[in-house]
C-alpha cells in the first residue's frame, strides 16, 4: 500500500523489490486480497510480453492522509526515542 501510494502504478516485481524481504506467495496474497477489497486494482496490458501494473483505486487513494499520519507520528517519535 505504501509504496503504491508513493510511486503509483507498480509492476509485481518492482512492488517485490521496493518492499524487500517478501516472497511471491505473500505477496501475490497480499495484492489478491487488495484486489477483492477495493483497494487495489490490477491492469493486464495486451502486450508482448504480457504486462501487468497494479494502481490504488479510489478507496486506496482514500487511505492516503492516514498513511501520511501514520509517517508524522513515525517521524516524531524516531526524534523522541533518539
Amino acid at each position: 500500500m505504501r509504496d503504491l501510494l508513493m510511486n503509483g502504478s507498480m509492476r509485481f516485481k518492482e512492488l517485490q523489490r521496493s518492499i524487500g524481504g517478501i516472497s511471491q506467495k505473500v505477496l501475490t496474497n497480499n495484492l489478491r486480497d487488495m484486489e477483492a477489497s477495493g483497494l487495489v486494482v490490477r491492469r493486464v496490458y495486451a502486450e508482448v510480453p504480457p504486462r501487468v501494473e497494479y494502481s490504488l483505486t479510489e478507496i486506496g487513494e482514500s487511505l492516503r492522509p492516514i498513511m501520511d499520519a501514520m509517517w508524522a507520528w513515525g517521524e516524531g517519535y524516531q526524534s523522541l526515542a533518539r
